[in-house]
């Protein structure tokens, strides 16, 4: 293009695990687009996304953005050809818990990119575990060769330090969705909510397979219910395996709850700002899903965590929080007294934290205003 600012377009590819109906994923992919079209303006470059998901005309249905199919090597390969540039993330890529596939999946796309001569940027990853490790060559190897790295956490630092990627070569940024806005809607005022319960937003998954954590759960809501009466508003956000968790918690529940207590289960919807929209509407969250969290911390919403996967701990660490159980152990008359504190020190728990908050929201833009200043200032076409 010409040397006109105004002018500049670039095309850039964008790796994820996206088009499989995961808010949480779904809502980095928004954040993302958002944050790329924000600093794009800002810097006199026109961003035009290409994203890689397995779901593309829904994903390019739902964000207005061109899609190619992640699965389908010839869809791959003609992408990454067009594109000046291939981002990877965000989100818990490369690990290896999900399985043995993961990791040459995400590292595959990456070295593509890169002997194709496109440059390639980690966008606020998230990495691992990895407990195989014949796959520390394979993300060293793109790490190495990626013009910008940014991971989530301290943690997904330290890993990548292990498996040999230079620490000055790594940004410790947060999640990008610590920056997804509401969408642009009015919520509706509702008459007497000052004289309805307070709204518990409750966001589980299935993690053992006996199931017993999800047991301790409803054990504690129940706990919970009997102090004073609340609204458990159960959020699933990964369809449809989060919506049956809910249900099977929600059956335990049945004729348990104390007096002027409720269950409910939201409808997902199809965008992440739906999501993002129903956690804002809460007074309080007991979240096992990382997203969930960061929907609260974000929307300024007290939290619990309920830990099954270092990230939560981590997250949740970044705010001065720690879990308040883990998939292994839950307390409920602890939890409940938790809650009820939240319930009855909203303000100043948002006081508290509001600096940290604040910080993450600020930061989550970095990776953006990092990787556009380098298609507009490294790239010419």
């Amino acid at each position: 293009m010409g040397t006109d600012s105004h002018t500049q377009i670039r095309q850039i590819a964008i790796s994820g695990y996206y088009g499989f109906r995961n808010s949480g994923d779904e809502a980095v992919l928004l954040s993302i687009l958002l944050a790329l079209e924000a600093e794009g303006k800002a810097q006199g470059v026109t961003v035009k996304p290409i994203v890689l998901s397995v779901d593309p005309e829904r994903t390019s249905r739902t964000y207005g953005v061109e899609a190619a199919h992640r699965m389908r090597p010839a869809d791959v390969l003609k992408t990454l050809r067009r594109c000046d540039g291939l981002i990877s993330g965000g989100g818990s890529l490369l690990q290896d818990a999900t399985g043995a596939m993961t990791i040459p999946y995400y590292t595959g796309i990456m070295k593509l990119a890169q002997l194709l001569g496109k440059p390639t940027f980690a966008y606020a990853q998230g990495i691992g575990p990895v407990n195989r490790r014949w796959m520390d060559p394979l993300i060293r190897h793109v790490m190495e060769r990626s013009k910008y790295v940014s991971v989530r956490d301290a943690e997904s630092a330290a890993l990548l330090g292990r498996i040999g990627v230079p620490a000055d070569r790594i940004e410790v940024v947060p999640d990008p969705v610590m920056g997804l806005p509401l969408p642009a809607v009015e919520a509706a005022t509702i008459e007497g909510a000052s004289e309805m319960p307070p709204v518990i937003g409750v966001s589980l998954r299935r993690w053992r397979s006996d199931g017993a954590d999800l047991v301790r759960a409803a054990e504690a809501l129940v706990a919970l219910s009997r102090r004073r009466p609340v609204r458990l508003r159960f959020l699933p956000f990964h369809t449809p395996s989060d919506t049956e968790t809910s249900e099977q918690v929600m059956e335990r529940l049945r004729g348990r709850l104390g007096d002027g207590s409720s269950a409910e289960l939201a409808a997902p919807g199809d965008h992440p700002q739906q999501m993002l929209l129903e956690v804002s509407r809460c007074d309080a969250l007991l979240g096992m899903r990382l997203h969930a969290l960061i929907y609260a911390a974000g929307q300024r919403i007290p939290m619990l965590g309920l830990s099954y996967d270092p990230k939560i701990d981590q997250f949740l660490n970044r705010l001065g929080l720690t879990p308040i159980g883990t998939t292994e152990q839950l307390d409920a008359e602890a939890f409940a007294d938790a809650a009820c504190l939240l319930l009855e020190q909203r303000t100043q728990w948002q006081d508290k934290h509001k600096r940290a908050i604040d910080l993450l929201i600020d930061q989550s833009q970095k990776p953006a205003q990092q990787i556009v200043h380098f298609l507009r200032h490294t790239i010419s076409r």
